[in-house]
């Protein structure tokens, strides 16, 4: 290594590692220099040298960067080093968008853009990169890097920038684009490309480059079809008629010089300029999916089976049965939404049948958005398992039974000579331990033809006795096979819930076991309560939820007209809330329709965890506007977490040039060592003499 090269690497790290350690290591390397590379150096492997840690330079591009009246459509970017490229479709974005994809490539130390849409006349065209741009070897990003030309006589540099989220639950939406309109009428949105686009990042951060000064409208929209424009139902949006004019003015932000990774060297004032609006945020939703059409039918068990559609209907399809006769063949179970229905077969007859033929007539929706009646002639529903799979399984269920009968008669024990009968098994979901105001839930697994109340009896425990209570028994609402027991629970007090035998019975005539459990309600002492005093908004109805760790909620109550919610008999732990404003009162939360010009309802997150503990009666004061809507939710409740930054090959060389000095120093110490030792050998040998 020559003299020269040498120096500048000293001078190099002199300036990295500030300090004692940096000077002294400084003063080691120039020392020591030609100990390190002449042929006495002990013998190792070598490290391979001094680290490359900076990302690519740009040469140049034709055309230039900024350069105006750009007519032609290739661009080419040289770079000093071979350099790499990331999923250019996924992490380039060129503004005006290109209705047809544009080609970009990386070739050796150049990357390669060919527009194929026509330029635009007096247009800035911005070609975003991100950190999609990398060495080589090494994996350093040039970082945030954007390439700008102009087909008019000038440059716009405005930006526009801000965030997404999705309206339901303020989580950020990534991968959406976000566009800008001159055009203000509504009806942009669905009949022009956006004029301008970016696309979000992990955070839900998204900038728009290269805005010409005026007034626009916002939208985010996540494209299908690539048309840059609202055409399907099924793309999310965002919409707002608050219009924005761009601008820019001087500003100064902290820049930081890091001595190492602990240490902070300066820290500088930077003026810079200022880019407004910064901090537009868009909540995103997709409209109600009205359209109706049938998805499937599914035959999984042989007693029933279910029609999928997109949409519900007042009306349910009626059956004719081509091979079976469907008058008063089926017992109707239908979701709330009635967009799911089932059948079940009241006669074991169709049960045994493989295959049941029918034309069904149901509503759908036609191309101009009305409901108009369709008939499917001859539909077959086949059962999954067929009839003949289904007796050899039940034939060997019995002859297994019979061998398990023999061998404890061979063995003297207690068995059974009658195979047992199958008991319906009717699915009870009750805790051990349950808090005032809960409900115990109870699923049977076919429709039930009888239900004898007189059956099920609760229980409490005073004094040791117990004594009957009363409680309610009834079916959910639109539920045909759930119902809930409701009962007053009191503080401390331990319960028996019964059911008789025989209590229910079902369509084929199976009626249930008994069953018995036993119910503990906690004391007063071992909850908490959350009183929320809600501020900010002027809308009534607002509907608060208490979540947990998932973002699920676990509690919801309505707010006072006050704006004072309060959750009593709250279990000790960890929970967030979110309220929302029940416009229409349905006590869901609604989410928005463009045609309609309906915003969803608006959704608030307390942007702190509340750490319920036993006795403690917690108050909160929430101001639900005091915070922009993306710094709401809690970090973390939120599932789409930021991007990961792709990793930055910092201090490498600072670290080589520690670890050598440490090494030099090592071999020094061990050098004295030795010379130290030969020379008091040497003087015992004189003293000797």
């Amino acid at each position: 290594m020559k003299n020269g090269k040498w120096a500048v690497i000293v001078r190099r790290y002199r300036m990295t590692l500030k300090g004692g350690v940096g000077m002294l290591l400084a003063a080691f390397l120039t020392s020591q220099f030609t100990f390190l590379i002449s042929g006495c150096a002990r013998m190792g492997s070598p490290d391979g040298g001094w680290f490359d840690d900076d990302p690519p330079r740009i040469l140049g591009s034709i055309p230039a960067e900024q350069e105006t009246g750009v007519t032609q459509r290739k661009m080419t970017i040289y770079f000093d080093e071979y350099i790499k490229l990331a999923d250019p479709a996924q992490n380039v974005i060129v503004s005006p968008p290109q209705l047809e994809m544009p080609e970009i490539s990386a070739k050796g130390k150049r990357i390669v853009i060919a527009l194929q849409d026509t330029l635009l006349p007096n247009t800035t065209y911005t070609i975003d990169f991100s950190d999609a741009i990398t060495d080589n070897n090494e994996g350093n990003a040039l970082g945030n890097y954007t390439y700008t030309f102009s087909t008019g006589e000038q440059i716009d540099t405005f930006e526009v920038s801000g965030y997404v989220v999705d309206a339901a639950n303020l989580e950020p939406v990534k991968g959406i684009s976000v566009g800008l309109y001159s055009d203000l009428a509504d009806s942009a949105f669905r009949t022009k490309p956006l004029l301008r686009v970016a696309r979000t990042d992990g955070s839900g951060h998204y900038c728009i480059r290269g805005v010409a000064p005026g007034e626009y409208r916002i939208y985010a929209l996540q494209d299908v079809d690539g048309d840059y424009r609202y055409t399907q139902k099924s793309e999310m949006i965002a919409f707002s008629h608050q219009t924005y004019k761009p601008w820019a003015g001087p500003d100064t932000r902290q820049d930081t010089i890091w001595r190492d990774s602990l240490h902070i060297d300066n820290i500088l004032q930077v003026p810079y300029t200022h880019f407004y609006p910064d901090d537009v945020v868009l909540l995103a939703f997709q409209v109600p999916q009205t359209d109706r059409y049938l998805l499937k039918m599914d035959r999984q068990e042989a007693d029933h089976f279910t029609m999928f559609f997109s949409y519900g209907d007042s009306l349910l399809p009626v059956i004719q049965g081509l091979n079976f006769d469907a008058d008063s063949a089926f017992v109707i179970e239908t979701t709330p939404k009635k967009d799911t229905i089932t059948y079940w077969l009241r006669d074991t007859t169709l049960i045994n049948q493989d295959t049941l033929r029918m034309d069904i007539t149901y509503r759908m929706t036609d191309t101009l958005g009305n409901l108009v009646l369709q008939t499917d002639s001859a539909v077959e529903v086949l059962a999954k398992t067929p009839y003949e799979k289904r007796m050899k399984a039940l034939k060997k269920e019995m002859e297994d039974w019979q061998k398990e009968q023999e061998k404890k008669k061979k063995r003297e024990e207690a068995y059974d000579s009658i195979f047992p009968v199958k008991m319906l098994q009717v699915k009870y979901d009750i805790p051990q331990s349950i808090t005032p105001g809960e409900k115990l839930a109870i699923t049977m697994p076919t429709p039930l033809a009888a239900l004898d109340t007189s059956a099920i009896h609760l229980y409490s425990q005073i004094d040791s006795l117990w004594y009957r209570t009363p409680y309610e028994f009834r079916r959910c609402d639109s539920l045909l096979r759930q119902f809930t027991v409701t009962a007053d629970w009191h503080y401390g007090t331990e319960y028996s819930f019964e059911v008789d035998s025989a209590a229910f019975t079902d369509i084929y005539g199976v009626v249930s076991p008994a069953y018995k459990t036993g119910i503990k309600v906690r004391s007063l002492d071992e909850y908490s309560s959350i009183v929320l005093q809600l501020s900010g908004v002027s809308d009534t109805g607002i509907v608060v939820q208490l979540l947990n760790s998932s973002d699920a909620a676990v509690r919801e109550i309505r707010a006072t007209s006050s704006g004072r919610a309060k959750f009593d008999n709250v279990m000790p732990g960890t929970y967030y809330v979110r309220a929302f404003v029940d416009r229409n009162g349905n006590g869901l939360w609604d989410t928005g329709d463009y045609d309609a010009d309906q915003q969803p309802e608006d959704v608030y997150y307390y942007s702190r965890e509340i750490e319920a503990k036993a006795k403690w009666d917690i108050t909160q004061q929430w101001n639900l506007t005091a915070r922009k809507r993306h710094q709401q939710k809690p970090d973390k409740i939120v599932k789409q977490k930021p991007d990961k930054q792709k990793k930055q090959m910092k201090n490498r060389n600072a670290d080589r040039a520690l670890k050598l000095g440490i090494e030099y120093v090592k071999q020094e110490k061990k050098l004295k060592t030795k010379k130290i030792k030969i020379k008091t050998k040497k003087n015992n040998e004189d003293n000797k003499e």
